[in-house]
Formats: C-alpha cells, structure tokens, sequence
C-alpha cells in the first residue's frame, strides 16, 4: 500500500503527503507518455530525493499502477492506472460537463452558445443556452451537419489529424449550404490552417443565412475529437473585432472543458504547429 506519512516538497515549497507524491509520479508518467521513465529523472523532475522516489515507484508497481521495464530501468503506468482511467472515462457526462461553460459564455458575449458532438463525417446539435437578447439565433438540437460548413463543423474538422481530413475531401462532396458556404477544396485546405493557427473556426453566413458564429473544439483525454462549442448570434453583430474576441472566449472555455475531459497537450504541440500549417497553407481563408 501507498504511504501517507507527510513530507516536505522540495519544489512546492508545501507539505505533500506520501500519497501526493505517488500522485506526482503517476502524473508525470502519464502526462509523458508514451515516453518512459527513469526513477533519476523522475526524482529531479519532482524534486524528490532519489531513495523517495525509488521506495513509492517500488509501492506503485508493487499495486500495478506502474510497470517496470528490467532491461531498460524506465517506468510506464500499468493495468491498475489503465483501470482507473477507463472507469473515470465511464462516469464523464460531457453535456453536464459542458453546460456550465456555455452558461459562462453566454454571460460574458450576450450570444447563444451551443455544444456539438461529431457523428462520423458530420456533427449534431446536442445542447445550447441561449442568449437574452430579444434579437438572437437559436439551433435544432438534433440536427446533423456536414463538416465543411459553419463553424462548429469546421473546428471539428481542422482538430481531426491530417489523414482524416485527406479522407473527408476526398470523398465527401463540399455541397452549398449557402451563398457562403466554402465549396473549393483549396479554399478549405487553407481555412482550415486559419482555423489551427488562431485556435478557432470563423463563419459568416456559411451554414445559415445571416448567422455569424465562432466554434473551438473539445478533445477527449486521447487527444481525439469530441466536438465542438460555439457563439452564434446575427451577423450584424459579429464584426471582426467581435469575432475575435468571443473566439477568444469560446476557444478558452473549450480548452478547459477538454481539461476536465483528461486532455493534456503534448508539449511539442507548439513547437510543430509551424509545421503542420505549412502543410495547409497560409491563405486567409474566405
């Protein structure tokens, strides 16, 4: 069993608890996953006296939480830990998770905010909060729609990885929702590269006449695509500015939805965006 006699973090400046520290190990290992590790790294990392960390890897191994490779001298989670994060991965309602953030963005933009799931190659409507104003836009929850238009789908799409995407042009035809709708495949290719570069999707009368919106999605903890939230209200109201800003909004509440999801980014994300955009091009969309 893990011990619970308190210690004094030499990083954290505070008391941990033993089991707070096997806590920090089993988090660490996670968050570098599917990389291995070392008790020294581990220990330094933490800021650990190696004895430490070498007696509670001893415990978390010892409980199947970590498994230790003899050859290599490295640690990785093991069934106990895997056990433990498919059964929290049972009990996470996202809707429920979700709607305290759109009541938050309603408050703080006046717009109505809305939830999308992706369905395979589409996404529906499954939650809104609407905005008080007596001039607003409402959705069909429900309703199912192709990713290439508005900008609930099109976050969704510029999240999934490039393979998908390859997938999606290839052999789903880009169909007028609207006048607006983005209908060439290089145009997507370069919205799309809009879309990862500012964090969140932009529409203008794309999916529904009138109507401007912003969307960021929402990831599970593997990194894949649930969905994605939203802004909607009328186009008058979403000028460049506003645009910006409730995308800053909608992109934030979207990163700590994922968060409570088990999300994590890895922390090359930020180094190989560059890269990943020079794949889609650097074109400013419509």
């Amino acid at each position: 069993m893990i011990t619970t006699a308190v210690v004094e973090s030499a990083t954290a400046g505070r008391t941990r608890s033993g089991l707070g520290r096997a806590l920090d190990i089993v988090n660490i290992i996670a968050e570098r996953a599917p990389e291995t590790l070392g008790v020294s790294t581990i220990a330094r990392e933490l800021g650990l006296p190696k004895a430490v960390a070498h007696r509670i890897l001893k415990e978390l191994v010892a409980d199947s939480f970590l498994t230790f490779n003899e050859e290599t001298k490295r640690y990785r989670l093991g069934s106990g830990a895997l056990a433990v994060g498919l059964a929290a991965l049972r009990a996470l309602d996202v809707p429920d998770i979700a709607r305290r953030y759109l009541v938050r963005l309603v408050r703080d933009s006046g717009e109505t905010a809305t939830l999308s799931v992706r369905q395979g190659w589409t996404r529906v409507y499954i939650d809104q909060v609407l905005s008080p104003h007596e001039v607003r836009m409402s959705v069909s929850l429900g309703t199912s729609h192709a990713l290439h238009s508005g900008s609930s789908s099109k976050a969704i799409l510029a999240a999934l990885p490039d393979a998908e995407i390859e997938d999606y042009l290839d052999h789903h035809p880009l169909d007028a929702v609207t006048s607006a709708t983005i209908t060439s495949t290089a145009k997507l290719r370069s919205e799309l590269g809009r879309v990862r570069r500012q964090g969140y999707a932009v529409s203008m009368g794309e999916r529904q006449n009138g109507a401007g919106s912003v969307a960021a999605p929402v990831r599970y903890a593997t990194g894949q695509v649930f969905g994605s939230i939203s802004l909607c209200g009328p186009q008058n109201r979403f000028t460049p500015e506003v645009c910006a800003a409730h995308g800053a909004l909608v992109a934030a509440a979207a990163a700590e939805i994922s968060a409570e999801l088990g999300f994590r980014p890895p922390a090359q994300r930020a180094a190989g965006r560059t890269g990943q955009e020079q794949n889609w091009g650097g074109g400013t969309g419509e």
